[in-house]
This record gives C-alpha cells, sequence and structure tokens, in this order.
C-alpha cells in the first residue's frame, strides 16, 4: 500500500518513527512533510497529504501533530476524506471497518512512539466492511461530500 504521511512541526518528532515503522511493515511512503521541528502550519499539510489520497496516489494518509485534532479538523475540509484521530487500538481498526476512514490522524503529544506503532499496524490492516448498514452510511457520507 502506498501511505501519504505529513506533521506540523508538533508532530515531527514521532513522525520520524511512523515513517519508519509503515516501512518495516512492507509499505510505500510519500512524506509530505514537516521536515524539521520549524515552526509550519498543520493545514498546509493537511492540503498536501489529502490531495495525495484524493488523487489516488496514496491509499491511506497518517498525519500527526500534537493533539491530532487541528489535522483532523484541516483533513475534514477536503471532500472525499475521512479523517479521524485515534488515540487507542479499536478506533484505529474500526474508523476503517465501519466508517472507511482514509486519513488518521494522531498526536504526538498524547501517544508515544510504542502505541503509535500499534496504531499505524491497526490502522493499515484494516479493512472496510462490507456489512450493508456501514456501506449505506458511508454513502450518506458521500452524498453529504457532494452537497455545496
Amino acid at each position: 500500500m502506498r501511505v501519504v504521511i505529513g506533521s506540523d512541526h508538533a508532530g515531527w518528532p514521532l513522525k520520524n518513527a511512523v515513517v519508519e515503522h509503515v516501512r518495516t511493515l512492507g509499505h510505500e511512503v510519500i512524506d509530505v512533510g514537516s521536515f524539521d521541528d520549524k515552526p509550519v502550519d498543520f493545514p498546509d499539510i493537511a492540503r498536501a497529504l489529502t490531495e495525495k489520497v484524493k488523487s489516488g496516489e496514496a491509499e491511506r494518509g497518517i498525519m500527526v501533530c500534537g493533539t491530532g485534532v487541528g489535522a483532523s479538523i484541516a483533513a475534514n475540509k477536503v471532500k472525499g476524506i475521512r479523517a479521524a484521530v485515534c488515540h487507542d487500538i479499536h478506533s484505529a481498526h474500526q474508523s476503517v471497518e465501519h466508517d472507511d476512514v482514509n486519513v488518521m490522524c494522531i498526536g504526538a503529544k498524547i501517544v508515544g512512539s510504542w502505541l503509535a506503532q500499534d496504531l499505524v499496524s491497526s490502522y493499515l490492516s484494516a479493512e472496510f466492511s462490507t456489512d450493508e448498514d456501514c456501506r449505506r452510511r458511508v454513502e450518506k457520507l458521500h452524498a453529504m461530500d457532494a452537497e455545496d
């Protein structure tokens, strides 16, 4: 799988561990920054990351900021993106299985590298459910995206 990964300056230290872990799982990484601890605005990183997901260049995205909240808000502004803050294993896989989440956001100030690796593994191994209820609900999300 091709996974696009991005962070702001608050998430940058954890992003490096996430990138390494994704590669050890056998996935290809597209890194959209940031590349150091200099201040950067998370909406700019979210835009770069979500463009890769929307275009199909990446199948899923992972954003790391201080709490994951700002990254999630910014990513969810983009039509076709379903981003979720995931700080526990259950949410990391269920967000994909039930809601077809395509961008997981994690907070570097909230989780450490060990938990982040477990979150990433859970998120990337999950598949969208074939359950009729889940499919219907996500179709309703698509319809909401189509509204102006």
